[in-house]
């Protein structure tokens, strides 16, 4: 377990040896095992037009969870910790009209909102559908004991020779405004052949009826310690503790076919040319990177921004006075629903968006900018970027698999910094 005075000392540390260059890797002869990820859903309908329930959900659970891992940052390394600007926010919840929508529309199986892989807990193992998340760092799983969680798999701890209760509780929030709690554990945790013991792990013990629509049957977060809920290592900085991985390094590819987590290094089958890493710009647990800025059809739109890569988000989220100038550079741009930040653009003309950090500059295509039609037959998308505010300060941006799906991404322990490199 870390104490605050542990972590906020890692913390100085990273902080100490960071710096604003850009570091280029050349592709080597991969060593790590890979997971496949299965297809996701989306935010559009069968005949192309916006989700827009489903989007409101979407965007209700991402301020939820950036609202936990604040309270999580806060209990682990102090409020001092919190980056400036920060502020717990109430807990956000869908209006009314949109739960009753949301509840039937989330049953839908389509793709692009989560990327799911199997991981096996426990010895003898019981295998589970995970969500895998860089903006959280906890695994939660479905219980034997939870009376409210369906018909999917449920993990026994008895069954299993390695198990070892916890003291402690475990709890989350979702966007219906319930919650899913749990006992915390210690197991065997295999992903793609990366075996841990001693794993932390939240054994749930009732979920929200919102949760249970969900194909995934849990979440591994691969965030920082100090994001932890648990306050212990998540899984992947126990696979580097314990010298299960060759390096301390994961990446991603996302697509609609071959997605691929690759644990221990990259898999220089699935990029060209260099990976161009950026340090890490903050320590509270969060891979973020700074000097951001964003363009439009080539012109420089914000710039100087922070920005958290959370492959557990699909809409991107932009402080509100960001947002405003990113859509005053977007022709024919008119806001679509006020009250969650969402914005609409002529189908027949989408900007061209590029992102860059220094180095590079990285394109979301047009199809992923495109959340779908406003309505069939209108001739106006809504765009992928929203205005909204986290808690996380006034300049953090949050990009998840809509930029994700477009590089691929590498997520470096050991530099503590994230790498972009263009998709083969």
């Amino acid at each position: 377990m870390f104490c605050k005075a542990t972590l906020f000392t890692v913390a100085l540390a990273l902080l100490a040896s960071a710096n604003p260059l850009i570091h280029v890797h050349k592709p080597t002869p991969h060593t790590g095992l890979k997971v496949p990820l299965r297809t996701p859903r989306s935010l559009k309908g069968v005949n192309g037009t916006f989700d827009h329930a489903k989007a409101i959900h979407e965007i209700v659970k991402t301020k939820n969870k950036h609202r936990k891992n604040l309270i999580n940052i806060e209990q682990n390394l102090g409020r001092e910790a919190l980056p400036l600007g920060a502020e717990i926010k109430p807990l956000a919840t869908v209006p009314a009209a949109f739960q009753k929508r949301g509840a039937v529309k989330l049953t839908d199986q389509e793709q692009d909102l989560e990327w799911t892989g199997a991981v096996d807990i426990g010895s003898p193992a019981q295998s589970f559908t995970i969500d895998f998340d860089t903006g959280s760092s906890d695994l939660w799983v479905p219980s034997s004991s939870c009376k409210s969680c369906g018909s999917r798999p449920l993990y026994n701890p008895s069954k299993s020779s390695g198990s070892s209760k916890k003291s402690g509780s475990f709890s989350i929030s979702y966007g219906d405004g319930s919650t899913a709690s749990g006992t915390p554990y210690t197991d065997t945790v295999t992903v793609g052949g990366v075996k841990v013991t001693g794993q932390y792990l939240a054994a749930v013990t009732q979920e929200s009826s919102e949760f249970q629509q969900d194909p995934e049957d849990g979440l591994l977060g691969l965030g920082y310690p100090a994001l932890s809920q648990l306050n212990n290592n998540p899984f992947f900085f126990t696979a580097v503790e314990q010298s299960a991985v060759p390096k301390g390094e994961f990446a991603f590819k996302l697509a609609k076919t071959g997605s691929e987590l690759f644990i221990g290094g990259t898999n220089e089958k699935l990029y060209s040319g260099d990976i161009e890493f950026h340090d890490l710009s903050s320590t509270i647990g969060y891979w973020m990177i700074g000097g951001g800025s964003v363009s439009i059809n080539g012109k420089k739109a914000v710039s100087g921004f922070e920005t958290i890569i959370d492959s557990g988000s699909t809409i991107m989220t932009a402080p509100q006075s960001a947002a405003t100038s990113f859509w005053k550079q977007v022709k024919g741009a008119k806001v679509f629903d006020q009250e969650s930040g969402m914005y609409s653009y002529p189908c027949d003309s989408a900007p061209k968006v590029t992102f860059s950090w220094g180095g590079k500059s990285w394109s979301i295509s047009a199809d992923d900018f495109n959340l779908g039609e406003t309505e069939e037959g209108s001739g106006q998308c809504v765009g992928a970027l929203v205005a909204g505010n986290l808690g996380l300060g006034d300049s953090t941006w949050l990009l998840g698999d809509t930029l994700m799906k477009n590089v691929y991404t590498v997520f470096s322990v050991d530099k503590n910094a994230v790498g972009f490199a263009k998709l083969a």
